[in-house]
Protein backbone atom coordinates (compact mmCIF):
# COMPACT_ATOMS: atom_id res chain seq x y z
CA UNK A 1 0.00 0.00 0.00
CA UNK A 2 1.84 3.13 -1.32
CA UNK A 3 1.06 7.19 -1.42
CA UNK A 4 -0.58 8.01 1.57
CA UNK A 5 1.60 9.18 5.20
CA UNK A 6 1.13 5.82 6.26
CA UNK A 7 -0.08 4.44 10.02
CA UNK A 8 -0.80 4.56 12.29
CA UNK A 9 -4.17 6.49 10.95
CA UNK A 10 -3.82 10.07 12.04
CA UNK A 11 -4.64 11.90 9.18
CA UNK A 12 -7.29 11.32 6.88
CA UNK A 13 -9.42 8.85 4.93
CA UNK A 14 -6.81 7.47 2.99
CA UNK A 15 -4.41 6.24 5.95
CA UNK A 16 -7.80 5.06 7.60
CA UNK A 17 -8.74 2.55 4.79
CA UNK A 18 -4.74 1.55 4.96
CA UNK A 19 -4.84 0.69 8.86
CA UNK A 20 -8.41 -0.93 8.62
CA UNK A 21 -7.82 -2.81 4.90
CA UNK A 22 -4.49 -4.04 5.99
CA UNK A 23 -4.98 -5.24 9.29
CA UNK A 24 -7.88 -7.74 8.25
CA UNK A 25 -5.51 -8.64 5.35
CA UNK A 26 -3.12 -9.44 7.58
CA UNK A 27 -5.27 -11.63 9.87
CA UNK A 28 -6.49 -13.29 6.80
CA UNK A 29 -2.80 -14.85 6.14
CA UNK A 30 -1.90 -11.80 3.77
CA UNK A 31 1.77 -10.04 4.03
CA UNK A 32 0.63 -6.58 4.42
CA UNK A 33 3.58 -3.71 3.20
CA UNK A 34 2.81 -0.27 3.87
CA UNK A 35 5.26 2.95 2.57
CA UNK A 36 5.01 5.20 5.62
CA UNK A 37 6.43 9.10 5.86
CA UNK A 38 7.04 10.22 9.26
CA UNK A 39 5.79 12.90 11.32
CA UNK A 40 7.18 15.64 10.36
CA UNK A 41 10.34 16.60 12.57
CA UNK A 42 11.06 12.95 12.94
CA UNK A 43 13.11 10.38 11.52
CA UNK A 44 12.56 7.89 9.47
CA UNK A 45 15.31 5.72 11.32
CA UNK A 46 13.01 6.41 14.36
CA UNK A 47 10.25 4.61 13.21
CA UNK A 48 8.33 1.62 13.80
CA UNK A 49 8.57 -1.46 11.50
CA UNK A 50 5.72 -3.17 12.57
CA UNK A 51 2.22 -2.09 13.06
CA UNK A 52 -0.75 -4.49 13.87
CA UNK A 53 1.01 -7.62 11.87
CA UNK A 54 1.43 -5.00 8.83
CA UNK A 55 5.53 -3.71 8.03
CA UNK A 56 6.04 -0.85 7.54
CA UNK A 57 8.82 1.18 5.53
CA UNK A 58 9.33 4.90 6.42
CA UNK A 59 10.86 6.98 3.75
CA UNK A 60 11.44 10.85 3.81
CA UNK A 61 9.55 13.12 1.67
CA UNK A 62 9.69 17.27 0.46
CA UNK A 63 7.76 18.86 2.72
CA UNK A 64 5.99 21.03 0.45
CA UNK A 65 1.93 21.08 -0.26
CA UNK A 66 2.82 20.17 -3.63
CA UNK A 67 5.97 17.87 -3.68
CA UNK A 68 5.60 16.11 -0.59
CA UNK A 69 2.41 12.92 -1.54
CA UNK A 70 4.60 12.68 -4.79
CA UNK A 71 8.27 12.89 -4.02
CA UNK A 72 7.14 10.17 -1.22
CA UNK A 73 5.96 7.91 -3.46
CA UNK A 74 8.80 8.24 -5.94
CA UNK A 75 11.04 7.03 -3.00
CA UNK A 76 8.43 4.40 -2.14
CA UNK A 77 8.56 3.08 -5.64
CA UNK A 78 12.28 3.19 -6.14
CA UNK A 79 12.90 1.25 -2.58
CA UNK A 80 14.29 -1.72 -3.11
CA UNK A 81 11.60 -3.83 -1.18
CA UNK A 82 8.46 -2.92 -3.77
CA UNK A 83 10.23 -5.64 -6.42
CA UNK A 84 9.13 -8.10 -3.66
CA UNK A 85 4.91 -7.39 -3.65
CA UNK A 86 2.90 -9.71 -5.69
CA UNK A 87 0.67 -6.64 -6.10
CA UNK A 88 0.19 -2.70 -5.17
CA UNK A 89 -2.59 -0.30 -4.40
CA UNK A 90 -1.70 3.06 -5.09
CA UNK A 91 -3.99 5.72 -3.39
CA UNK A 92 -4.73 8.69 -5.04
CA UNK A 93 -4.59 9.27 -9.02
CA UNK A 94 -1.64 12.16 -8.26
CA UNK A 95 0.89 9.59 -8.11
CA UNK A 96 0.12 8.12 -11.42
CA UNK A 97 2.79 9.19 -13.10
CA UNK A 98 5.05 6.36 -11.45
CA UNK A 99 2.61 3.17 -11.76
CA UNK A 100 4.81 2.81 -15.03
CA UNK A 101 7.59 2.12 -11.79
CA UNK A 102 5.70 -0.78 -10.75
CA UNK A 103 4.71 -1.73 -13.93
CA UNK A 104 8.35 -2.48 -14.88
CA UNK A 105 8.33 -4.75 -12.44
CA UNK A 106 5.77 -6.89 -13.73
CA UNK A 107 3.24 -5.89 -10.45
CA UNK A 108 -0.29 -5.73 -11.26
CA UNK A 109 -1.69 -2.18 -9.97
CA UNK A 110 -5.10 -0.88 -8.29
CA UNK A 111 -5.49 2.72 -8.16
CA UNK A 112 -7.63 4.31 -5.29
CA UNK A 113 -8.42 7.82 -7.21
CA UNK A 114 -10.13 9.45 -4.56
CA UNK A 115 -12.25 12.49 -5.41
CA UNK A 116 -12.06 15.21 -8.10
CA UNK A 117 -8.78 17.01 -6.55
CA UNK A 118 -8.51 19.22 -9.30
CA UNK A 119 -11.61 21.01 -8.23
CA UNK A 120 -9.99 22.36 -4.65
CA UNK A 121 -9.22 25.46 -5.34
CA UNK A 122 -5.74 25.55 -3.30
CA UNK A 123 -4.38 24.44 -6.30
CA UNK A 124 -3.53 26.64 -9.45
CA UNK A 125 -4.06 26.46 -12.88
CA UNK A 126 -1.48 24.01 -13.14
CA UNK A 127 -2.08 22.58 -10.36
CA UNK A 128 -5.37 21.78 -11.70
CA UNK A 129 -4.33 20.53 -14.93
CA UNK A 130 -2.14 18.45 -13.04
CA UNK A 131 -4.64 16.70 -11.79
CA UNK A 132 -6.80 16.38 -14.88
CA UNK A 133 -3.65 14.90 -16.51
CA UNK A 134 -3.04 11.99 -13.81
CA UNK A 135 -6.67 11.39 -14.07
CA UNK A 136 -6.13 10.13 -17.59
CA UNK A 137 -3.02 8.46 -16.58
CA UNK A 138 -4.61 6.25 -13.92
CA UNK A 139 -7.06 5.42 -16.12
CA UNK A 140 -4.63 4.58 -18.80
CA UNK A 141 -1.87 2.57 -16.47
CA UNK A 142 -3.93 0.83 -13.96
CA UNK A 143 -5.11 -2.66 -14.05
CA UNK A 144 -8.05 -1.67 -12.01
CA UNK A 145 -9.66 1.90 -10.58
CA UNK A 146 -11.20 1.82 -7.12
CA UNK A 147 -13.68 4.73 -6.44
CA UNK A 148 -15.37 4.77 -2.94
CA UNK A 149 -18.56 6.65 -3.90
CA UNK A 150 -21.43 6.29 -6.52
CA UNK A 151 -20.34 9.58 -7.96
CA UNK A 152 -16.56 9.21 -8.26
CA UNK A 153 -17.37 5.63 -10.22
CA UNK A 154 -20.04 7.77 -12.64
CA UNK A 155 -17.23 10.56 -13.22
CA UNK A 156 -14.71 7.94 -14.31
CA UNK A 157 -17.47 6.03 -16.53
CA UNK A 158 -18.86 8.59 -18.16
CA UNK A 159 -15.70 10.94 -18.77
CA UNK A 160 -13.56 7.84 -19.93
CA UNK A 161 -15.97 4.87 -20.64
CA UNK A 162 -13.52 3.43 -17.40
CA UNK A 163 -15.28 0.59 -14.82
CA UNK A 164 -14.20 0.84 -11.48
CA UNK A 165 -14.39 -1.13 -8.65
CA UNK A 166 -17.06 0.18 -5.94
CA UNK A 167 -15.39 0.07 -2.29
CA UNK A 168 -16.48 2.33 0.50
CA UNK A 169 -14.90 3.12 3.99
CA UNK A 170 -15.81 1.26 6.83
CA UNK A 171 -17.96 3.40 9.49
CA UNK A 172 -17.35 2.87 12.92
CA UNK A 173 -20.15 2.26 15.37
CA UNK A 174 -20.25 4.09 18.54
CA UNK A 175 -22.40 2.62 21.32
CA UNK A 176 -20.97 3.88 24.80
CA UNK A 177 -18.14 6.18 23.76
CA UNK A 178 -18.48 8.15 27.23
CA UNK A 179 -17.90 11.77 27.92
CA UNK A 180 -15.00 12.81 30.45
CA UNK A 181 -13.26 13.56 28.03
CA UNK A 182 -15.85 16.43 26.58
CA UNK A 183 -16.43 17.50 30.58
CA UNK A 184 -12.39 17.85 30.22
CA UNK A 185 -12.98 20.91 27.45
CA UNK A 186 -16.07 22.49 29.37
CA UNK A 187 -18.75 20.44 27.38
CA UNK A 188 -21.65 19.20 28.32
CA UNK A 189 -23.31 15.97 26.10
CA UNK A 190 -25.61 17.49 23.25
CA UNK A 191 -24.75 20.89 24.42
CA UNK A 192 -22.91 21.98 21.43
CA UNK A 193 -22.62 22.13 17.54
CA UNK A 194 -19.36 20.48 15.76
CA UNK A 195 -17.65 20.91 13.23
CA UNK A 196 -14.10 18.44 12.41
CA UNK A 197 -12.65 18.82 9.03
CA UNK A 198 -8.91 20.14 7.22
CA UNK A 199 -9.17 24.24 6.73
CA UNK A 200 -9.55 24.05 3.22
CA UNK A 201 -12.59 26.05 1.32
CA UNK A 202 -14.49 23.01 -0.46
CA UNK A 203 -14.70 21.54 3.33
CA UNK A 204 -16.55 25.28 4.13
CA UNK A 205 -15.48 25.55 7.28
CA UNK A 206 -16.20 29.07 7.03
CA UNK A 207 -19.58 28.95 5.80
CA UNK A 208 -20.09 27.02 8.80
CA UNK A 209 -18.98 29.37 10.93
CA UNK A 210 -20.22 32.19 9.13
CA UNK A 211 -23.72 30.43 9.66
CA UNK A 212 -23.10 30.00 12.95
CA UNK A 213 -22.39 33.55 14.12
CA UNK A 214 -25.30 34.95 11.91
CA UNK A 215 -27.79 32.41 13.66
CA UNK A 216 -29.46 32.99 16.94
CA UNK A 217 -28.26 29.10 18.50
CA UNK A 218 -27.15 29.45 22.06
CA UNK A 219 -24.95 26.04 22.16
CA UNK A 220 -21.46 26.78 21.22
CA UNK A 221 -19.83 25.71 17.72
CA UNK A 222 -16.36 23.75 18.31
CA UNK A 223 -14.64 23.31 15.42
CA UNK A 224 -11.65 20.64 15.28
CA UNK A 225 -9.55 21.07 12.65
CA UNK A 226 -6.24 22.66 10.95
CA UNK A 227 -4.17 23.71 7.55
CA UNK A 228 -0.74 22.94 7.69
CA UNK A 229 -0.37 25.38 4.56
CA UNK A 230 -3.72 27.34 4.20
CA UNK A 231 -2.96 30.02 6.93
CA UNK A 232 -4.80 32.23 4.73
CA UNK A 233 -8.03 30.14 4.81
CA UNK A 234 -7.43 29.68 8.55
CA UNK A 235 -7.15 33.73 9.28
CA UNK A 236 -10.57 34.22 7.83
CA UNK A 237 -11.99 31.29 9.71
CA UNK A 238 -10.30 32.88 12.83
CA UNK A 239 -11.92 36.40 11.97
CA UNK A 240 -15.42 34.89 11.42
CA UNK A 241 -15.73 33.72 14.60
CA UNK A 242 -16.98 34.99 17.85
CA UNK A 243 -17.01 34.14 21.42
CA UNK A 244 -19.20 31.15 21.65
CA UNK A 245 -17.36 29.49 18.19
CA UNK A 246 -14.56 27.42 19.82
CA UNK A 247 -11.37 26.66 17.71
CA UNK A 248 -9.52 23.58 18.61
CA UNK A 249 -7.44 23.12 16.60
CA UNK A 250 -6.32 19.43 15.57
CA UNK A 251 -7.63 16.52 18.01
CA UNK A 252 -4.83 13.51 17.30
CA UNK A 253 -6.63 11.76 20.40
CA UNK A 254 -9.07 9.31 18.79
CA UNK A 255 -11.04 9.01 22.22
CA UNK A 256 -11.83 12.56 22.55
CA UNK A 257 -12.68 12.64 19.02
CA UNK A 258 -15.38 10.37 18.97
CA UNK A 259 -16.73 11.66 22.64
CA UNK A 260 -16.97 14.81 20.67
CA UNK A 261 -18.82 13.29 17.62
CA UNK A 262 -20.97 11.17 20.05
CA UNK A 263 -21.77 13.90 22.33
CA UNK A 264 -22.47 16.65 19.89
CA UNK A 265 -26.29 18.11 19.21
CA UNK A 266 -25.65 18.53 15.63
CA UNK A 267 -22.39 17.99 13.17
CA UNK A 268 -21.99 20.11 10.51
CA UNK A 269 -20.33 18.28 7.58
CA UNK A 270 -18.79 20.92 5.09
CA UNK A 271 -16.86 18.36 2.15
CA UNK A 272 -17.70 18.30 -1.03
CA UNK A 273 -15.53 17.14 -3.13
CA UNK A 274 -13.60 13.80 -2.06
CA UNK A 275 -16.20 11.12 -1.90
CA UNK A 276 -17.09 8.98 0.79
CA UNK A 277 -15.80 10.81 3.83
CA UNK A 278 -14.66 8.82 6.87
CA UNK A 279 -15.53 12.22 9.22
CA UNK A 280 -19.35 11.87 8.09
CA UNK A 281 -19.15 7.92 8.83
CA UNK A 282 -17.39 8.58 11.64
CA UNK A 283 -20.02 10.96 12.80
CA UNK A 284 -23.17 8.97 11.61
CA UNK A 285 -21.82 5.75 13.35
CA UNK A 286 -21.71 8.26 16.46
CA UNK A 287 -25.49 8.48 16.30
CA UNK A 288 -24.70 12.39 15.36
CA UNK A 289 -27.74 14.68 13.96
CA UNK A 290 -25.59 15.60 10.48
CA UNK A 291 -25.87 18.58 8.67
CA UNK A 292 -24.23 18.07 5.45
CA UNK A 293 -23.00 20.61 2.49
CA UNK A 294 -25.60 19.65 -0.09
CA UNK A 295 -23.48 17.53 -2.97
CA UNK A 296 -24.05 13.86 -4.31
CA UNK A 297 -21.79 12.41 -2.24
CA UNK A 298 -22.81 13.11 1.10
CA UNK A 299 -26.48 12.46 0.36
CA UNK A 300 -25.44 8.90 -0.74
CA UNK A 301 -23.83 8.37 2.21
CA UNK A 302 -26.73 10.00 4.47
CA UNK A 303 -29.33 7.98 2.57
CA UNK A 304 -31.89 10.69 3.82
CA UNK A 305 -31.09 10.06 7.25
CA UNK A 306 -29.78 14.06 7.78
CA UNK A 307 -30.19 17.79 6.25
CA UNK A 308 -28.35 19.75 4.02
CA UNK A 309 -27.43 23.46 3.53
CA UNK A 310 -25.54 25.50 0.65
CA UNK A 311 -25.26 28.85 1.88
CA UNK A 312 -24.36 30.07 5.69
CA UNK A 313 -28.08 31.88 5.58
CA UNK A 314 -29.88 28.34 5.21
CA UNK A 315 -27.46 26.55 8.28
CA UNK A 316 -28.17 29.13 10.64
CA UNK A 317 -32.00 28.16 10.25
CA UNK A 318 -31.28 24.34 10.75
CA UNK A 319 -29.08 25.10 13.74
CA UNK A 320 -31.89 27.18 15.17
CA UNK A 321 -34.25 24.50 13.94
CA UNK A 322 -31.77 21.82 16.06
CA UNK A 323 -32.07 23.82 19.48
CA UNK A 324 -35.68 24.27 18.85
CA UNK A 325 -36.21 20.57 18.32
CA UNK A 326 -33.63 18.63 19.82
CA UNK A 327 -35.75 15.60 20.03
CA UNK A 328 -35.88 15.64 16.43
CA UNK A 329 -32.39 15.94 15.84
CA UNK A 330 -31.75 13.01 18.40
CA UNK A 331 -34.27 10.66 16.40
CA UNK A 332 -32.46 11.36 13.01
CA UNK A 333 -29.22 10.80 14.68
CA UNK A 334 -30.67 7.33 15.85
CA UNK A 335 -31.81 6.36 12.28
CA UNK A 336 -28.50 7.59 11.06
CA UNK A 337 -26.56 4.95 13.10
CA UNK A 338 -28.38 2.48 11.92
CA UNK A 339 -28.31 3.39 8.42
CA UNK A 340 -24.80 3.50 8.39
CA UNK A 341 -23.83 -0.19 9.63
CA UNK A 342 -23.89 -0.55 5.89
CA UNK A 343 -20.73 0.71 5.69
CA UNK A 344 -18.96 -2.43 7.10
CA UNK A 345 -15.13 -2.80 7.46
CA UNK A 346 -14.94 -6.01 7.13
CA UNK A 347 -16.77 -6.19 4.14
CA UNK A 348 -14.34 -3.78 2.70
CA UNK A 349 -11.61 -5.43 3.61
CA UNK A 350 -13.21 -8.63 1.68
CA UNK A 351 -13.78 -6.48 -1.24
CA UNK A 352 -9.94 -5.52 -1.50
CA UNK A 353 -8.82 -9.05 -0.86
CA UNK A 354 -11.15 -10.42 -3.83
CA UNK A 355 -9.37 -7.57 -6.08
CA UNK A 356 -6.05 -8.09 -4.68
CA UNK A 357 -6.55 -12.18 -5.62
CA UNK A 358 -7.99 -11.37 -9.14
CA UNK A 359 -4.99 -8.90 -9.64
CA UNK A 360 -2.33 -11.36 -8.76
CA UNK A 361 -4.26 -14.20 -10.38
CA UNK A 362 -4.64 -12.53 -13.71
CA UNK A 363 -1.42 -10.33 -13.68
CA UNK A 364 -0.98 -6.82 -15.00
CA UNK A 365 -4.13 -6.04 -17.58
CA UNK A 366 -2.70 -5.87 -21.63
CA UNK A 367 -6.03 -4.10 -22.81
CA UNK A 368 -6.81 -1.26 -20.76
CA UNK A 369 -9.12 1.97 -21.62
CA UNK A 370 -7.21 4.41 -23.44
CA UNK A 371 -7.34 7.45 -20.51
CA UNK A 372 -8.77 9.50 -23.06
CA UNK A 373 -11.73 11.88 -22.06
CA UNK A 374 -14.55 10.21 -24.10
CA UNK A 375 -17.82 12.39 -22.43
CA UNK A 376 -18.58 15.58 -20.09
CA UNK A 377 -19.63 14.37 -16.41
CA UNK A 378 -22.74 16.53 -15.07
CA UNK A 379 -20.37 18.89 -13.18
CA UNK A 380 -23.86 20.49 -11.54
CA UNK A 381 -24.78 17.49 -9.91
CA UNK A 382 -21.94 17.98 -7.15
CA UNK A 383 -22.60 22.32 -6.74
CA UNK A 384 -25.02 24.01 -6.16
CA UNK A 385 -27.97 22.64 -7.82
CA UNK A 386 -27.62 19.23 -6.44
CA UNK A 387 -30.78 18.33 -5.44
CA UNK A 388 -33.63 20.51 -4.28
CA UNK A 389 -34.14 23.47 -2.00
CA UNK A 390 -32.38 23.31 0.98
CA UNK A 391 -34.36 22.27 4.59
CA UNK A 392 -35.46 25.07 6.40
CA UNK A 393 -36.33 23.07 9.40
CA UNK A 394 -36.18 18.94 10.51
CA UNK A 395 -38.72 16.88 9.24
CA UNK A 396 -41.04 15.35 11.82
CA UNK A 397 -40.63 12.22 13.29
CA UNK A 398 -41.89 9.36 11.16
CA UNK A 399 -41.61 11.53 8.15
CA UNK A 400 -38.80 8.94 6.52
CA UNK A 401 -37.93 8.27 2.75
CA UNK A 402 -39.67 5.49 1.37
CA UNK A 403 -36.41 3.62 1.47
CA UNK A 404 -36.43 3.29 5.07
CA UNK A 405 -38.40 0.35 6.55
CA UNK A 406 -40.55 0.45 10.52
CA UNK A 407 -37.05 -0.20 12.08
CA UNK A 408 -35.32 3.38 10.49
CA UNK A 409 -33.03 0.75 8.73
CA UNK A 410 -31.77 2.27 5.10
CA UNK A 411 -31.62 -0.46 2.21
CA UNK A 412 -27.75 -0.77 1.55
CA UNK A 413 -26.39 1.06 -1.53
CA UNK A 414 -23.10 0.63 -1.45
Amino acid sequence: MVGTRGVPARYGGFETCVEEVGRRLVEAGHEVVVYCRPPEGEKASDQPTEYLGMELVHLPAVRHRVLETLSHTAVSMLHPSISDVDCAIVFNAGNAPLIPVLRAHGIPVATHVDGLEWRRSKWSKVGRRYYRTVESLAVRWSDALIADAVGIADYYRTEFAAPTELIAYGAPILAEPGSDRIAALGLEPKGYHLVVARFEPENHVLEAVRGYVASNAELPLVVVGSSPYGMEYTAEIEAAANGDVRLLGAVWDQTELDQLYANALSYVHGHSVGGTNPSLLRAAGAGAYVIAYDCIFNREVLNGDGDYFRTPEELATLLEATEREPEQALALGSFARESIRRYDWDDVAARYEELCTRLVTEGPTRRRPSGRRVGTWNESAIGTDAAGPAATALPPLGDRPDDVDVHGRADARV
